[in-house]
């Protein structure tokens, strides 16, 4: 009777403090928007707070990583021939776990996993789908208490509902997807994503333990000051991105040059500074990594959703990301990606 007492004060709670301050949940927010999905029946909005719910945990994981020994490698490496992480082992089975008791996804992909997992949730077959996670991108950060995130990205399945999902499920162009999103993991934590109709920001409140409305309908500026890469490099670079760099540190008052310098080595932390401040990021092709270094599905994609629902681009320095023809589930590409005029300026470098 005393935990019913409880949860019944800290409900009534919730409800007065939303109620006082004005305040709109994730989980309220995905309700009122989904009269804008006719073809939905609220798997997508229950598929979204199941999401939702799987960073609240992986936010609580990571707050208290330092002080219950879960920094640190595996020892084991993922199929990109990287260490893994204890807190990546931990998201992806966390999303898998939530995912499958969710039943409205059929087919899983992870950045930590070798090949698509059809989901064995008691009514996933049925799912109408599929999911591509990075559970913690930048997690090289993780020992040193820098911020990391989540980003994830949904798609319908293409076979059929009850059948066996397939790898063709998840092949899929970007501009076949329905929802994208990244958590970040920060001084707070906060998810952001869209179903392409525009971008919001949600941040949990610890209080209320909720994502509350922060940041409605984000819109990148068109120019910045930031220029996002791995300058450590440039011996790799080709010419017009070295190029390009120095054209960034070159003193002029009408661009506002020279340019700041920003690079935490987390998709997720310099993507989230540049959609709201104004910048580039830039993964190219290099003497190393030809074909760029990161992943289409887990990366690329759904972050080239945000970005362009919030007025960016998104591009390889030859084509659109998002009209990219996925060959195999961890391919790579180079990106070019952020404010418009900033990106452009970059890409008249590399077509020199």
């Amino acid at each position: 009777m005393a935990q019913l007492f409880y949860i019944c004060l800290l409900y009534i709670f919730k409800q007065t403090t939303m109620s006082q301050f004005n305040i709109t949940t994730l989980g309220q927010f995905i309700i009122e928007r989904q009269s804008e999905f006719k073809y939905a029946k609220g798997e997508l909005s229950r598929l979204l707070r199941d999401i939702g719910i799987a960073a609240k945990v992986i936010s609580r994981e990571v707050n208290k990583a330092g002080i219950a020994e879960i920094i640190g490698d595996t020892g084991e490496v993922n199929v990109q021939g990287e260490d893994v992480k204890k807190l990546d082992m931990i998201g992806n089975e966390m999303f898998i776990s939530t995912l499958s008791r969710g039943g409205e996804c059929c087919a899983f992909a992870s950045e930590e996993e070798d090949n698509m997992i059809a989901l064995k949730g008691t009514y996933s077959k049925n799912g109408k789908y599929v999911v591509c996670i990075d559970p913690l991108d930048g997690s090289s950060n993780i020992d040193v208490n820098v911020s990391i995130g989540t980003i994830f990205s949904i798609y319908h399945r293409i076979s059929e509902p009850g059948t066996e999902p397939d790898l063709k499920d998840v092949l899929q162009a970007g501009n076949k997807l329905v929802a994208a999103g990244y958590v970040i993991y920060g001084s707070s934590t906060m998810l952001v994503y869209t179903t392409g109709k525009g971008v919001n920001g949600f941040t949990l409140d610890p209080s209320i333990g909720e994502f509350c409305l922060s940041h409605p309908d984000i819109k990148t500026p068109k120019d910045g000051n930031i220029y996002s890469l791995n300058e450590g490099n440039s011996l790799d670079f080709p010419a017009g991105i070295v190029e390009y760099i120095n054209w960034c540190k070159q003193k002029d008052k009408e661009t506002k040059r020279p340019y700041s310098a920003r690079y935490i080595g987390s998709m997720v932390a310099d993507l989230h500074r540049n959609l709201l401040k104004g910048g580039v990021f830039i993964y190219p092709p290099t003497a190393k990594a030809p074909n760029g270094k990161l992943r289409l599905m887990f990366e690329c994609n759904p972050m080239a959703f945000i970005v362009e629902q919030a007025g960016g681009i998104a591009t390889t320095g030859k084509e659109r990301i998002m009209d990219i023809e996925p060959a195999e589930l961890h391919q790579r590409v180079p990106i070019f990606i952020g404010s418009e005029n900033m990106v452009k300026k970059a890409l008249e470098f590399v077509n020199k």
